[in-house]
């Protein structure tokens, strides 16, 4: 059995995850799964029922570990080239297929949150990874919807009008992601980059203030910055 991850379109690059989690979790329409992973078991999903988050719990091993039994030599790379890769993944927002063998895992996906920790005396990295299904947007015209055509109307401008009211503040928690914070807030986790610019100064600040030279564009954030919606 083998997770893996293939940028989308032809002759896109791909990434195996050197060792399988325990198990997975998908959530099914509102509520939540878990997929055992080890024992290969048979997990089938009712036709219709959508899939849009799937995640997990890893690990990447360090070079005197990689000849652990769990460890898919042949797929084996040091964690810092696997963090590398999954992350600028997540910051460019590519559409990955996910495929893991031997289950009914065969979907688009975008990584919507990659969160590694270093831990212990062998260079191991401990991490959370979620996926988002990708779904193709698809445009129709007003003749498929059957509605009449809409017709564009031209407001006059009012220099005099008031501005537009702030949508308030929002203060991190642990286990925040922008992404998560402008999928609940902001209209959809896409517009995390808007978040982003107008809380930047705010954001760099509070990585500076915990030793980081930048937030890496906003991947690093911390409990308890509280942050413009927009």
């Amino acid at each position: 059995m083998n997770i893996k991850l293939k940028e989308a379109g032809k002759g896109g690059s791909s990434f195996y995850f050197p060792a399988l989690p325990e198990r997975i979790r998908g959530n099914l329409g509102a509520r939540y799964q878990s997929f055992d992973i080890i024992s290969k078991g048979t997990v089938k999903v009712p036709k219709g029922t959508d899939v849009t988050v799937i995640k997990w719990d890893g690990e990447f091993f360090g070079p005197s570990k990689k000849n652990e039994p769990i460890v898919k030599k042949k797929h084996y790379q040091k964690p810092d080239k696997c963090i590398k890769q999954l992350r600028k993944w997540e910051k460019d927002g590519t559409v990955l297929r996910l495929v893991v063998g031997g289950t009914w895992i065969d979907l688009d996906v975008t990584i919507s949150s990659f969160t590694p920790e270093i831990y212990g005396a062998y260079g191991n990295v401990k991490y959370s990874i979620e996926l988002v299904q990708a779904k193709k947007l698809k445009i129709y015209t007003t003749k498929e919807l059957k509605i009449a055509s809409f017709v564009k109307k031209t407001v006059p401008r009012n220099d005099n009008a008031p501005a537009a009211e702030s949508k308030g503040n929002y203060t991190i928690v642990s286990g925040d992601t922008l992404w998560g914070i402008a999928s609940r807030h902001c209209g959809g986790g896409t517009n995390w980059t808007k978040l982003y610019d107008a809380n930047a100064s705010t954001i760099e600040a509070a990585a500076k203030a915990h030793g980081k030279s930048s937030s890496d564009h906003g991947h690093w954030i911390w409990a308890g910055t509280t942050l413009q919606l927009v």
